[in-house]
């Protein structure tokens, strides 16, 4: 049997980001924030261009990272991005802004996301991204599941968490929350999904 931990890195080395994704992901290790794997932003981006996005909405910013990635998938798209860290935030204005993204395409709103996202309007969205709280991943993709349009897909990346998820010998309120959200999911008949190994795990969900 091929070794999976090479292949899971050959494909991510496989995976060339543009200049500006770099000099995010650099700066966003510098924070200390753990932004999507290289290989997770291009599946990411493949699903934005596949679904022909032109509303995009995510779930926790960084230093704008993931939000680079979903706009190489639809650069016509417009974002929204919400995060409490109006720092963080503001290094992810720059970033779009040095990409070349149109300022009135995104649209960053500081503040809880539990707090912002009863606000959004629901069914309004291709592409549901939730990528902040881990502790509240559960109450997000619901929130993500009502914000998406019928066909529209939500995406969890980080959901085998540090591989932690699927050794079951691992404990933690992390874990547990990544393991409810799994197990409610495959009982689910609301949606058709994926997970994918690829990054820290990626979750896709596309709306019945």
């Amino acid at each position: 049997m091929p070794d999976k931990e090479s292949s899971w890195k050959f494909a991510e080395d496989f995976i060339v980001e543009r200049p500006q994704i770099a000099e995010a992901r650099q700066h966003s290790v510098g924070l200390g924030v753990d932004a999507i794997s290289p290989a997770t932003g291009a599946q990411v981006a493949l699903i934005t261009a596949a679904s022909a996005a032109t509303s995009i909405i995510e779930i926790g910013t960084g230093v704008g990272v993931s939000g680079l990635w979903l706009l190489t998938g639809a650069p016509q798209a417009t974002l929204t991005s919400i995060d409490f860290e109006t720092d963080y935030q503001d290094s992810a204005r720059k970033a779009f802004l040095e990409a070349g993204t149109p300022a009135n395409r995104v649209r960053l709103i500081a503040g809880r996301a539990l707090d912002v996202l009863p606000r959004m309007n629901e069914s309004s969205y291709d592409v549901v991204l939730v990528d902040a709280d881990p502790k509240s991943v559960i109450e997000y993709v619901e929130h993500g599941l009502r914000l998406a349009r019928a066909g529209g897909t939500v995406l969890v990346p980080h959901v085998l968490w540090r591989d932690r998820v699927a050794d079951p010998v691992q404990r933690g309120e992390t874990v547990a929350e990544f393991r409810s959200l799994l197990r409610e999911i495959a009982a689910s008949d609301a949606v058709i999904s994926s997970l994918s190994p690829v990054g820290d795990g990626l979750l896709q969900l596309t709306k019945r």
